[in-house]
């Protein structure tokens, strides 16, 4: 295995142990809720706490990957788990467990390291299912959903929690031995990445769209097996595999996301994702049987899941030099967005009865999101032409149908010696040398009218009046319909100055 295979292994692993202990308190509620007494709003408190310092902590932590290196990152976490994690076992109070829940946030903040690590050894065109694959460390949730329960009908759940002290100790040792002593390290104050990045529209974009997709899926995780158990009256055990289903699904999908991202364009992916989660909302809002709410549920893991890989895709493509603080600001939103909805979904039913309004904040969500995608799509089709144009090294002019000048490239200018506010406005008359008759021109355009194009040599003359000869192309660009909108013209001089 080279050395990029042996880190994604090691480094998913490692996601896995810090994701099982992320939830444990969530997956062990109904014992825990026996034994020290707890009103539903407290529990849904108890649950959601270790979400705040794990979102964020990401921020610092994919900062600090970029500086110290993955291996001491994961080293130092583990390590540091170890004491939240005894001190819940030997919780008695809701105090207790909000203090320890706090601080097993680190294992969701954890996630960072990775998606900061990770491409760093790897080439740009497979950024996306790399990061997909790290992510897939999100089955820790499943199991420990689907294993702390089963755990703790025959040890108790005290027992079940200090099993995972000798997890941790375990990943310590592996990170220790097996971490890469000589990954690739970047040297630059937090606040100066920080201030490169806060401006750029992307970057928030990208946070709100995973602030849905793994909120959703973090929200979920924590809200199902109670929700599960109080409002269809399942076995705990029940309600521990269907969560465990839904966290699987969701992260199987997750490098398939990724991959998508890898193949076609990111933003289609969203907006079919984003519609995807509109409708789940909207159907989860109106109540419905433990079926059709099945249904929902795993319309939005299917969604979750494409989601989460594809935004990891987009956040290297857009900032390389600032991956790890970037990472950081993105999966802190996500992570904020599974704290919040179960507190929402908890408030709202206990004022109105039911979960409609939050189930269909999330559809409405959704659909702006998608909004936002389709926007962005058609803003970075325009940039990517805008870009073209101002970096060719060909001149190019680009008209209306009646011959004004619209754009001029910097090529344009230094060849013609026409500035763009000179340009801009006139008619290309203003390079006509008099070398060509009208019966020239003539033909020119019959031949665009009749094949959308015409190419050949020409003699023009610059703003000095200097006469050249130059190559010239000029094509009609048409619309969806098939009507010509614009001409562009492009050109590379022959003659030497």
């Amino acid at each position: 295995m080279n050395r990029g295979g042996r880190q994604l292994t090691l480094q998913t692993g490692s996601l896995v142990a810090g994701f099982m202990v992320w939830v444990i308190l969530s997956s062990l509620m109904p014992f825990i809720s026996v034994d020290i007494p707890l009103s539903t709003g407290q529990m849904a408190w108890v649950t959601a706490v270790p979400v705040i310092l794990g979102s964020l902590l990401r921020v610092p932590i994919g900062f600090w990957t970029n500086r110290f290196g993955a291996r001491f990152l994961f080293f130092i976490s583990f390590l540091v788990l170890i004491v939240p994690i005894y001190y819940i076992s030997i919780a008695n109070t809701l105090v207790d467990l909000i203090i320890g829940g706090l601080f097993i946030g680190v294992g969701g903040a954890i996630f960072s390291i990775g998606v900061t690590s990770l491409p760093k050894y790897y080439e740009k065109g497979k950024h996306g299912f790399i990061n997909g694959v790290y992510g897939m460390g999100n089955i820790g949730t499943a199991i420990t959903s689907f294993a702390a329960p089963v755990l703790a009908n025959q040890f108790g759940w005290r027992k079940t929690v200090l099993f995972y002290v000798i997890l941790m100790l375990l990943f310590a040792l592996l990170n220790f031995v097996l971490g890469d002593r000589k990954e690739p390290k970047v040297n630059v104050s937090m606040v100066e990445q920080i201030g490169s990045v806060y401006k750029s529209s992307k970057l928030w974009f990208l946070s709100l769209f995973y602030f849905i997709t793994f909120g959703s899926f973090v929200a979920f995780t924590i809200y199902l097996p109670n929700f599960l158990v109080d409002h269809f009256a399942l076995e705990k055990v029940d309600a521990g595999l269907r969560t465990a289903g839904f966290i699987v699904l969701a992260t199987l999908l997750r490098p398939v996301g990724g991959w998508l991202g890898d193949k076609f364009n990111s933003f289609k992916i969203l907006a079919i994702v984003f519609a995807g989660l509109t409708f789940a909302g909207f159907l989860l809002s109106f109540t419905p049987s433990l079926a059709i709410y099945t249904i929902g549920c795993l319309g939005v893991a299917i969604c979750a899941g494409i989601g989460n890989g594809t935004i990891f895709k987009l956040v290297p493509l857009y900032f390389s030099q600032q991956a790890g603080i970037v990472n950081g600001i993105v999966a802190m939103m996500g992570g904020l967005g599974g704290f919040f909805p179960p507190l929402i979904l908890t408030t709202l039913f206990s004022m109105t009865g039911h979960y409609a309004i939050g189930f269909m904040a999330l559809s409405e969500f959704s659909l702006a999101s998608l909004i936002l995608v389709l926007w962005m799509y058609h803003q970075d089709r325009l940039y990517i032409a805008d870009n073209v144009l101002e970096n060719t090294a060909s001149g190019m002019m680009l008209t209306t149908t009646d011959g004004k000048i619209i754009r001029v490239n910097p090529a344009f200018t230094e060849v013609t010696g026409y500035s763009s506010e000179e340009a801009i406005g006139q008619t290309p008359k203003i390079l006509h040398s008099g070398k060509h008759g009208e019966e020239f021109y003539q033909a020119m355009w019959e031949r665009i009218q009749e094949r959308g194009y015409w190419s050949g040599e020409i003699w023009n003359k610059r703003k000095n009046g200097e006469v050249y000869k130059e190559s010239l192309t000029i094509s009609s660009v048409k619309n969806e319909v098939g009507d010509t909108e614009y001409y562009a013209g492009m050109f590379n001089e022959l003659t030497n100055r």
